[in-house]
């Protein structure tokens, strides 16, 4: 059962160090607003991997084998990734707002910021076909048992989960040596990664509609 757990965070950390859309945005985010929020943002990233765990490990993997499916997922990511990107590219510098508005808003931004990992972390069909891997290679370890399932998905998770506060951490612990002009490219250089990656996906659900 426990090399079944150790098992779990070995991928967990070979995850955490795909560099993705996700990445940087919870990078921005913590540099922008700090490590709380970043902290809700992770959870929503948290969410949408188990509930992506949920559909692959029990049963739906037979859609990603219909083309149409495929495609489907490409172009709803694509146009929600470039929206983010876009969003990004042309915001502002931080305004540093008043300690009144700050608690008026900061659970606003806490719930924009759990949506925006949920849907960043779910709109991108890479991640849905990367747990259905996982999902096949699961299935393959006949000696798993029902209880080494679970403790390799969720040593995965906490992983991700951790590494992502990790990550997010050092980001906000960097933030007083961050300007406002840095943090101009910085969400400029996020809004470019976004779309990159919001156009790469459109041309993966244009390839799979040809």
């Amino acid at each position: 059962m426990e090399f079944s757990f150790i098992e779990g965070i070995g991928m967990g950390l070979v995850l955490s160090l795909i560099i993705g859309p996700v990445f940087f945005a919870l990078i921005q985010n913590s540099i922008e607003h700090g490590f709380r929020h970043s902290m809700v943002m992770a959870l929503g990233i948290l969410v949408s991997d188990s509930l992506y765990v949920l559909i692959s490990h029990f049963g739906v993997s037979y859609l990603t084998h219909n083309p149409s499916f495929k495609a489907g997922l490409g172009y709803v990511g694509g146009v929600i990734m470039i929206g983010f990107g876009l969003a990004s590219f042309f915001k502002n510098t931080i305004q540093r707002p008043s300690s009144s508005s700050l608690l008026r808003k900061e659970a606003p931004r806490r719930r924009k910021g759990f949506l925006k990992g949920l849907s960043l972390n779910g709109v991108n069909p890479f991640v849905l076909l990367f747990w259905i891997s996982i999902a096949g290679m699961v299935h393959l370890k006949k000696g798993y048992s029902e209880v080494d399932v679970v403790l390799f998905y969720g040593g995965m998770l906490l992983t991700v989960f951790s590494t992502d506060l990790l990550k997010a951490y050092i980001a906000k612990r960097l933030r007083k040596f961050i300007t406002p002009t840095f943090m101009l490219y910085m969400n400029r250089a996020v809004g470019v990664v976004l779309v990159v990656f919001g156009l790469r996906l459109l041309w993966y659900a244009v390839s799979k509609s040809w």
